[in-house]
């Protein structure tokens, strides 16, 4: 270790004993009041030392008011060279800035918010542009491109788009984009559904069936669909969003069918039915005798 380092570590007496004219120099940078007792003072190098006070304004808690001090070779003067205001090791501090590519959470946007992807994008990839569509960045201009097009027109009938050929099928799966997904932006997407409505969820270990079998899935176009699909059952707790295969609810369609009402036995005495009450009595339900009685004759009785 060289002297120059063993000096620099030790403060200078002289500017160590300036504490006087370090609070002052704090006070007066500072609100009255807010600079408290002198707590600590180090070494910045020769002849240089910074004294640090106890900050005591509201909302700065464990800051300290920082004084550097110094003075000239063989001189006796100790002069002022900067006050500021730092943290210590304790202090109250914002946390780090994180910038927003990183902040932003599913759900964060809103009506009206634009959310650019950016050119190396590890999600996307180039789509396919034509067989004949000169690269985004081919040294030929737009002009010489159009007389080339012009040209071509006058001699050759332009041709549609025939089917089987490799632009109708890119047009086909959705290739014919700016940019597509990525192998990396479709794992991602499928970890991130796989993790809400997946096969591991508590709603689908506690499902009577899983999702391949019930009669509300939608499947979906591309490779993803063969691991996942829509819910379209209104009464779900997935309705509307991508589940997996393997997943499942207590809304599968086939998980308790509906029995039938039963239909009641005909009651043995109809009580609902009105019965009929004839104003004489009938012979034929054998109420009334056959032959008059006699008595009822001599009595003058009908």
């Amino acid at each position: 270790m060289s002297a120059a380092t063993t000096r620099s570590r030790t403060p200078d007496r002289l500017c160590a004993e300036a504490v006087d004219l370090a609070r002052e120099a704090a006070e007066e940078a500072a609100a009255p009041g807010v600079v408290g007792e002198h707590v600590a003072l180090a070494s910045e190098g020769d002849r240089v030392v910074t004294h640090f006070f106890e900050c005591k304004e509201l909302g700065y808690r464990g800051w300290r008011w920082a004084v550097t001090v110094a003075r000239a070779s063989r001189a006796k003067l100790v002069t002022l060279d900067e006050t500021v205001l730092l943290p210590g090791p304790d202090a109250l501090q914002a946390p780090e800035w994180v910038p927003w590519s990183e902040r932003l959470r599913p759900g964060d946007m809103g009506p009206g918010d634009l959310l650019p992807t950016e050119a190396d994008d590890l999600r996307l990839e180039p789509g396919y542009s034509g067989e004949d569509a000169p690269p985004p960045n081919s040294v030929v201009s737009e002009q010489m491109a159009e007389r080339v097009e012009a040209e071509d027109a006058e001699l050759v009938a332009p041709a549609a788009t025939t089917r089987g050929s490799i632009a109708a099928v890119a047009e086909e799966l959705g290739m014919r984009r700016a940019r597509v997904l990525s192998r990396y932006g479709l794992h991602a997407a499928a970890d991130r559904w796989e993790e809400s409505h997946g096969g591991k969820t508590a709603m689908a270990q506690a499902a009577p069936a899983s999702c391949v079998s019930c009669a509300f899935l939608v499947p979906i176009a591309g490779s993803l669909s063969q691991a996942f699909g829509i819910c379209a059952n209104e009464f779900g707790p997935a309705d509307g969003h991508v589940v997996a295969l393997d997943y499942g609810c207590g809304g599968h369609s086939e998980a308790a069918v509906m029995p039938k009402p039963p239909r009641p036995a005909p009651p043995v005495l109809d009580t609902v039915a009105p019965d009929a009450f004839p104003l004489h009595p009938v012979r034929d339900e054998g109420s009334v005798p056959e032959a008059p009685d006699a008595v009822s004759d001599d009595l003058g009785h009908s």
